[in-house]
């Protein structure tokens, strides 16, 4: 018999060839199962694995720059309005006019919600291309090596685009809600690569058809696989099935990292990613 057993679950990977490698090293076998493979907590008790002295640990760092990328591709494409382009030009039309007006970049405040490696990744090529950067972050202070910390509802106010960078918690649930979508700028855009549900869909899509907010990009929803007639007809909205964190080296990344905690746990190791 084996020493160890270690489940993987809801695997999106072609194989678990690498965790059956690494795993061999402390005579651990690996079972493939369907329950919870990713980087959100959201849907773990922490409080109750704590008191049954088990160990929650996640990998935070392995998609950071496909993520960044992602979300600040739809933040181009988004000013840009690169998706309404390429659909009138398959639709025989031709012309600026249709897609007027289209702001120059540098004279837009981008508001990041969260300041965490993502966010970061994101704010130095937004400001090479002379956007204005601010942020809102509770858990960090004013300092020399950060943008502008705002109170969310001036952020809100004041930010031509909003891209969420945030974990979803009791507190941050609906955090874009009706409420919040109305404090935004009219004609603002909003990008959400994070949690899906910090974002509420009905209340967007109903912005979006108003044409009170501009744009919309989200990789990410409150109920996956979305069901598309939640946003048929939603005008300037670019809509991705949540494959901000993909790339071949992150996934193999996450596999290794994932693993490497597991056999840390499992040999006495405090992980390097400890949740609880």
């Amino acid at each position: 018999m084996t020493r160890y057993n270690v489940v993987v679950s809801d695997k999106v990977f072609p194989s678990v060839d690498i965790e059956r490698e690494l795993l061999a090293g402390i005579d651990a076998e690996l079972v493939v199962a369907s329950a919870r493979y990713g980087i959100g907590v959201d849907n773990i008790d922490l409080d109750a694995a704590r008191r049954a002295g088990i160990v929650v640990t996640n990998v935070p760092d392995y998609s950071v720059e496909e993520v960044a990328t992602h979300a600040l591709a739809l933040i181009l494409a988004s000013v840009r309005k690169i998706a309404r382009a390429d659909d009138s030009i398959r639709h025989g039309a031709w012309g600026v006019d249709q897609f007027r007006p289209i702001a120059r970049l540098s004279t837009l405040m981008v508001g990041l919600v969260g300041y965490g490696r993502i966010a970061r990744r994101i704010a130095a090529p937004l400001e090479a291309l002379g956007a204005e950067i601010v942020a809102h972050d509770p858990y960090l202070e004013q300092g020399p090596d950060r943008p502008p910390l705002l109170e969310l509802d001036d952020l809100l106010a004041r930010a031509d685009i909003v891209s969420l960078h945030l974990p979803l918690t009791a507190q941050t649930r609906g955090l874009i809600g009706e409420a919040a979508l109305a404090r935004m700028k009219p004609g603002a855009i909003l990008v959400n690569t994070s949690r899906g549900p910090l974002v509420d869909l009905a209340a967007l899509a109903d912005a979006l058809r108003s044409g009170r907010l501009g744009a919309a990009g989200l990789d990410v929803f409150d109920t996956e696989p979305l069901d598309p007639a939640r946003i048929e007809g939603v005008p300037n909205l670019i809509a991705t099935p949540h494959m901000a964190y993909y790339s071949e080296q992150a996934l193999e990344e996450s596999q290794r990292k994932a693993v490497t905690q597991v056999i840390k746990v499992l040999t006495g190791v405090p992980p390097d990613y400890g949740v609880n």
